[in-house]
């Protein structure tokens, strides 16, 4: 348990993502680890796009190293996977900016069990990203055994519940919150969701820290394979993030802490957006290659 992830989103974020890179080429190239990603490539009518043909995958790979001015990325997320494509197809591209020296690792987000199977037989896969948090854990029955198998980190995204974990949904306003039209942040399914927070609130006053850095710390307990990527906008976030590491869980205190969160008292979808979810593992199956 030694990580926190940092994932880098130029492309959603141009402008602001160029001026941050300045601050990292103050830094030797080799000091910094560089992940962003390809594939969702925006909406129509029938609801989410995502890419993944060859031809797709190279033209995203050539503008963000043009926008981040690198020579390569260390770690290229497929982003969602594209039902259209066989993973094949799409790897067989991304081993081929590997061979070239663009990109060193490949990763993939919310991949079923099948397509991570299929796209590792065709190059190694480093990370893999799932939502994972307290409240989200249906990947613990399949995925992270099939991770381990194959020797792929893990790579939970949303790691406090998209912020409910950290409390101002609750103990706060709701107004201006992002989060304020989520299922589970809802009506009668917020009314049942504020409890389950209230107990690792308490449970955080036992430890010494917030109910965040819990929340946060029974993550990277789930072994040194799981490296979490928690989002944040502020600096005080950012160190209060950090010093989750310094908390030190028994096997006792994360079973009282998964404990007060049943998976079956949480009320409502994991996903804000039909859309979207309709683009995670548990619904994308890519086909067989012709």
């Amino acid at each position: 348990m030694q990580h926190l992830g940092i994932s880098w989103s130029p492309l959603s974020s141009l402008t602001q993502g160029i001026i941050n890179f300045q601050a990292l080429k103050q830094l030797p190239r080799e000091k910094v680890q560089l992940a962003t990603k390809f594939g969702r490539a925006g909406f129509d009518a029938s609801g989410v796009i995502v890419k993944g043909t060859p031809e797709y995958v190279r033209s995203c790979c050539e503008a963000s190293l043009k926008c981040l001015d690198v020579d390569y990325i260390d770690l290229y997320y497929i982003h969602r996977i594209d039902a259209s494509v066989p993973i094949e197809y799409t790897m067989g591209e991304l081993k081929k900016l590997v061979n070239e020296g663009k990109i060193k690792y490949i990763g993939l987000c919310e991949a079923s069990p099948d397509t991570i199977r299929r796209a590792h037989a065709v190059h190694p896969i480093t990370a893999i990203q799932m939502d994972y948090s307290l409240w989200v854990r249906d990947v613990e029955e399949e995925i992270f055994p099939l991770c381990r198998e194959l020797g792929i980190g893990i790579v939970p995204y949303s790691p406090l519940g998209r912020g409910f974990f950290a409390g101002k949904a609750v103990v706060g306003s709701m107004e201006n919150n992002s989060l304020a039209d989520h299922p589970r942040l809802q009506g009668e399914n917020f009314d049942k969701n504020k409890v389950l927070y209230f107990r690792v609130e308490a449970l955080a006053k036992k430890h010494g820290c917030t109910p965040a850095q819990l929340a946060l710390a029974w993550v990277l307990h789930q072994g040194d394979d799981v490296v979490p990527i928690p989002g944040t906008t502020k600096i005080k976030n950012l160190h209060s993030n950090i010093d989750s590491l310094k908390l030190k869980l028994t096997k006792d205190d994360l079973k009282e802490i998964t404990d007060a969160v049943p998976i079956n008292e949480v009320a409502g979808s994991r996903s804000s957006n039909e859309a979207f979810h309709k683009t995670t593992w548990e619904f994308v199956k890519t086909p067989l290659p012709k």
